[in-house]
């Protein structure tokens, strides 16, 4: 007997196809939908309005993603939760709610581990063990709104900046945006999305395809090709110069922009050469602003944040020259939640686990 499908990883045309696939009729998709998405049910028994011998068919061959929370962190310092998720493989994810104000943004993750290989990040460490289903990333939105409800609150952003590189697995990525976007399922506003990328230009161009494509995030974190292979070995198969070609033709719709991510690292990254050959490159990307990260400490990986003066400095140059640019506020860090600390290993019952 074959494999059972994880039903929750359908979205509706998905359902669609499986439905008339097995000799149930067309409008059973719509059911089954409204029952996962809009309703929150896990269970096919729970489905009351669909026929006893329909649901038998399904029991038979579907199933739910299996996904637990092992363990929740909570930040002392901003009010930002880090939660650990084991798989129904034996794997482990991160994922975080970033509590800013009254507004609660969760960073989900797409895959477990990443390939990308950047030097600064400690996910890329781990090196790629799979792709995320589109139900393990939609879930993860479920299980975090799950738990802010015990507090009567509610998420409000996603960004997809969490393990993983989105692009990667864009196929499920893709899933999971229309189950998340559609206002019979999830809701969310595609301008409260946000997908972070480290520059797969062709997946990028693939993304906007989408009718209604989500908000983009590049991490360039380098001024010019030579500095940003050294720290992102995608560069070597997407150099930043088409990257950015490919950023300045993309179909951006109003009230909406590019974000362009740069991790600060200490002599590596921070000078005034560096801010310099930053505004060139930008120069006519005019819907980009930048977001300066101060590289997070804590996953020995060797690097420092920047000065805060010499960041301030880097900022000033560039809005000299119209760039609109940003110091981001770090939240998490001291649960190891904060940009590029994302490393699944922090409960001490999860094998690997680094004091």
């Amino acid at each position: 007997m074959p494999d059972k499908i994880n039903i929750d990883s359908l979205d509706l045309n998905g359902l669609r196809s499986f439905v008339l696939q097995h000799g149930m009729p067309k409008f059973r998709a719509t059911q089954i939908y409204k029952w996962m998405y809009h309703k929150g049910c896990e269970s096919i028994e729970e489905m009351t309005d669909i026929s006893v011998k329909d649901r038998a068919t399904l029991a038979e061959l579907c199933t739910f993603t299996n996904m637990d929370i092992a363990d929740v962190r909570r930040s002392k310092l901003d009010g930002s939760v880090k939660v650990l998720f084991k798989l129904g493989d034996g794997e482990h994810i991160e994922s975080v709610v970033l509590n800013d104000g009254d507004r609660f943004t969760a960073c989900i993750s797409s895959q477990v581990g990443c390939r990308m290989g950047c030097t600064f990040c400690a996910t890329s460490q781990l090196g790629l063990k799979r792709n995320l289903t589109a139900g393990e990333i939609i879930l993860q939105v479920k299980r975090l709104n799950e738990l802010l409800a015990e507090d009567e609150y509610k998420l409000s952003n996603l960004v997809f900046m969490g393990m993983g590189e989105p692009l990667d697995n864009l196929e499920n990525v893709k899933v999971a945006l229309s189950i998340l976007l559609d206002d019979n399922a999830y809701g969310f506003s595609h301008r409260k999305i946000t997908l972070s990328t480290c520059g797969l230009t062709d997946k990028i161009e693939e993304l906007f395809k989408m009718e209604t494509p989500v908000n983009l995030a590049v991490s360039i974190n380098a001024s010019s090709q030579e500095e940003r292979a050294k720290t992102m070995p995608v560069s070597n198969k997407y150099p930043l110069d088409k990257l950015i070609a490919v950023l300045k033709k993309l179909p951006v719709q109003k009230r909406k922009s590019i974000t362009i991510e740069y991790v600060m690292l200490k002599g590596v990254n921070d000078t005034m050469e560096d801010a310099k050959r930053l505004a060139k490159l930008l120069k006519g990307l005019d819907k980009a602003k930048v977001n300066l990260i101060s590289y997070n400490t804590g996953s020995a990986l060797g690097y420092q944040p920047p000065i805060e003066k010499e960041a301030l400095k880097f900022q000033e140059y560039l809005l000299n020259n119209k760039i609109g640019v940003y110091i981001r506020k770090s939240l998490g860090s001291d649960i190891e939640g904060a940009c590029g600390q994302l490393r699944a290993k922090h409960d001490k019952s999860v094998e690997g686990y680094d004091e």
